[in-house]
């Protein structure tokens, strides 16, 4: 790891840039999300720390975000019910806020050197196995945070994972625990099963059954509430052939574009930290000495592999590359930009300590053409001028809507069609109607009871549309000539299911009176079975180890399982077989998966504790 950290010449700069480490956010259970600044819009309070708008609107986007990667590029993501998504990202940081208020109470901490090292050595931050600056900022702007928003986060993860980590392995288990889970874990049993088929062409239904059933579950056989909705729908992308852009705007955006390049700075430094160990006086004065060495004409290189303490590039004489602006500390930062080509600077006093630094180089940026940038600045030039357009559009669309007793007039307002959808349920339907907010608009009290426009809803931050119901189909009885086939499929079964059942328990009982020979029947044997025996059905597995042992060797054990298509399976227990003591090895990790899962139950008490005993008011 150290020969990782002093190939990387850009080392120092991990230690002041920001990282969000993905692995690390599975401690919370939740994806942490932090706020880019304080907003005094609160959603809650806990134990008087506050959690903003902007916090949860962020982790909402988030777990957004995340569930559509999980369910693929296909995923509609307006079936994504948002009040559901604001109570689990509402819920996940009051639950982070109360993990991180008790790793503080517990005084759990750590050294800025352990962030570092997670920083550096985690994989989504390298390129062919070592830390890229470059890559670190890639992810950083996809995600679209700030490096100082993501430092103060994983910092929080660490405190967290201290906590769990804490806990969890806090969890121990005896011996006689360890053995007696050895001899659950290990035993195996001797075991045959006898099929008992259900058939279901044996079965004679009369219409009488088939109507007495009809009768008694009419709630069962009802169409559903349905209803047809109208509605308008402005789509953003309307509005693109409405604008155009002059060549003036355009030469202007070109000019900021091009403004915004910075130049790319080479640096070197020599660090003396500031820490539990060394003063602010003795490392001001460590550093003063250095300089007065480098004024007697001492290499900077050779003194920096000697005394700096920045491990990522004190092998390399302190150079930490080329960078731009907003890489480093500010005081840095400040005092690099002061410098001139092979110019050492007076000590400069940062966050991790004392610096001298020496700019060895100045890279300009390279200017890309106008003609290169003429389709990405109109294209960014009209999506501006549309987003406009669109926002007073929705809003026109909105208050007209509001307005009026129907979609006519709003759709004659604004040039639209007022489109009608086939009839949906409850549960959805196509198109817009498989949009969760739209068919919560279309069965609530207003739009349904009242007769009233909806408001503006979202499909898409490109769609936006307003609805009214056009009918509603209320539930009715199915007549029973719809759906006797489907009553009659469900007796047959539930019939021969139960003839099977009978069978079986007929037979179970002469087996165990004696009255019938167990070799006279074509038992499947299996001998040795384990817990998790490959080729045999679950639930036979799951009641054959519930059985209790047999009285003696000519004296089995029986039980019946159902299968689902209504046959029973006769299971016979002949002999549970004890295995040896499990060897040293076995139970080491025997102990440490129970030690586990205690530490996991401990976890998940103490944060039902905290909450228990939590002030969480929600806003």
């Amino acid at each position: 790891m150290l020969q990782n950290i002093r190939d990387n010449s850009q080392g120092w700069i991990a230690k002041t840039i920001i990282g969000v480490i993905v692995a690390l956010m599975a401690l919370t259970g939740v994806d942490a999300i932090f706020q880019a600044s304080s907003s005094k819009n609160e959603v809650a309070k806990v134990n008087g720390e506050e959690i903003s708008q902007n916090e949860l609107s962020q982790a909402v986007d988030m777990q957004r975000r995340q569930l559509m990667q999980q369910l693929g590029k296909d995923f509609d993501a307006s079936l994504l019910d948002e009040k559901m998504l604001r109570e689990s990202a509402l819920k996940g940081l009051i639950d982070r806020k109360l993990l991180l208020q008790g790793a503080h109470d517990s005084k759990f901490a750590f050294s800025e050197a352990a962030l570092d090292q997670v920083i550096l050595l985690t994989p989504e931050f390298q390129v062919d196995g070592k830390f890229s600056a470059e890559r670190f900022d890639q992810v950083v702007r996809q995600l679209g945070y700030s490096r100082l928003q993501f430092r103060e986060m994983l910092a929080q993860e660490m405190l967290i994972g201290q906590l769990r980590a804490g806990l969890a392995g806090s969890g121990f288990v005896t011996d006689a625990q360890v053995l007696a889970f050895a001899r659950l874990e290990k035993q195996t049993r001797d075991f045959a099963t006898l099929t008992v088929k259900a058939d279901p062409a044996s079965v004679k239904l009369t219409d009488a059954e088939v109507k007495a059933y009809y009768d008694e579950h009419a709630k069962e056989f009802m169409t559903p509430d349905q209803v047809v909705i109208d509605y308008l729908e402005l789509k953003k992308s309307s509005f693109f052939d409405q604008v155009t852009v002059k060549d003036e705007a355009l030469q202007d955006a070109y000019q900021k574009e091009i403004a915004n390049l910075a130049e790319q700075r080479r640096a070197a430094h020599i660090l003396i930290e500031v820490n539990d160990k060394v003063t602010e006086a003795q490392a001001k004065a460590k550093i003063e000495e250095l300089q007065a060495r480098l004024a007697k004409g001492e290499s900077f290189e050779a003194l920096a592999k000697e005394f700096s303490q920045d491990p990522g590039s004190a092998a390399n004489g302190g150079d930490l590359g080329y960078a731009g602006p907003g890489v480093y500390d500010p005081d840095f930062e400040t005092a690099l930009y002061a410098l001139d080509k092979d110019q050492v600077s007076a000590p400069v006093r940062s966050s991790f300590g004392y610096h001298l630094i020496k700019l060895l180089g100045v890279e300009a940026p390279e200017v890309p053409s106008f003609a290169s940038l003429k389709d990405k600045l109109t294209r960014d030039l009209k999506t501006q001028q549309v987003e406009q357009l669109f926002v007073e559009a929705t809003k026109q669309l909105e208050d007209s809507s509001f307005e009026s007793s129907d979609l006519a007039q709003p759709a004659a307002d604004l040039k639209l069609t007022v489109h009608t959808s086939a009839p949906f349920g409850r549960e959805g339907g196509e198109g817009v109607a498989a949009n969760r907010a739209v068919i919560t608009a279309a069965f609530s009290p207003e739009v349904l009871d009242e007769g009233a426009n909806s408001t503006a809803i979202e499909l898409d931050p490109e769609t936006v549309i307003v609805l009214r119901a056009k009918e509603h189909r209320k539930p009715e009885q199915l007549p029973l000539a719809s759906v006797e086939t489907a009553i009659r499929a469900q007796l047959v079964k539930e019939h021969a299911s139960a003839a099977a059942k009978t069978k079986a328990e007929e037979l179970v009982t002469s087996l165990r009176d004696g009255k019938t020979a167990i070799d006279s029947l074509g038992w499947k044997v299996t001998e040795a079975a384990t817990r998790g025996q490959e080729g045999v059905e679950p639930a036979v597995l799951q009641a054959l180890f519930r059985m209790p042992k047999p009285a003696a060797k000519d004296k089995p054990s029986f039980d019946s399982v159902t299968l689902p298509d209504g046959s029973l399976v006769i299971v016979r227990l002949n002999g549970v077989n004890e295995a040896a003591a499990p060897t040293d090895e076995e139970k080491a990790e025997y102990r440490r998966f129970l030690a586990s899962r205690v530490g996991q139950q401990d976890f998940a008490a103490y944060r039902k504790q905290l909450e228990s005993e939590a002030d969480v008011k929600r806003y």
